[in-house]
């Protein structure tokens, strides 16, 4: 075989490294693939199954036998505004959280004369509006991550509101005399 200045020789691999090499490949694929929860047996929540040749060493709060680990949550801690570390206000009477698309508490009963205020903990914007044909005053521009909205409720009465983003996030409040 000739050979100019420019090229190399050719790379020559035993069949022993090929297979290795395609071993090692088709091992990962299916390690991936059982990660993904192939199984349709029900597993009891907070239970990991690792997978085949797997094991979770050390792993934090871990227990368990025959392949399946129960992990226990961490112990809790108080909550943190995401920008500025600092912990978060505690809830209040006249506050409503809007977490995990849900508006919470989903009903809150308030005085007249109260100011509510509203704060999106979500990562994803909200809005506070009236429902259509319920004359609510309710007219918030769309909320960001731990922007706040609020309102002072003058007049007795209950309404209705919900995100017009995400139309199925509903809730109420109730102003008494």
């Amino acid at each position: 075989m000739a050979m100019n200045a420019n090229s190399s020789p050719p790379v020559r691999r035993s069949r022993t490294a090929c297979l290795a090499a395609v071993a090692v490949a088709v091992a990962g694929a299916l390690g991936l693939l059982s990660a993904c929860g192939g199984s349709s047996h029900p597993k009891p929540a907070g239970a990991l199954t690792p997978g085949a040749g797997q094991t979770l060493p050390g792993f934090p709060g871990a227990s368990g036998t025959s392949g399946t680990v129960t992990v226990s949550p961490p112990p809790s801690t108080p909550s943190t505004s995401p920008a500025s570390g600092q912990p978060s206000a505690p809830a209040t009477a006249n506050a409503v959280t809007i977490k995990n698309f849900a508006f919470s508490p989903a009903t809150l009963t308030v005085k007249a004369g109260t100011k509510v205020t509203w704060t999106n903990t979500d990562p994803d914007a909200h809005t506070v509006t009236s429902k259509q044909g319920s004359g609510g005053p309710l007219q918030s521009a769309a909320l960001a991550t731990n922007d706040t909205y609020s309102y002072t409720f003058t007049a007795p009465g209950t309404y209705p509101y919900f995100c017009t983003i995400h139309p199925f996030m509903t809730a109420t409040v109730e102003v008494t005399p």
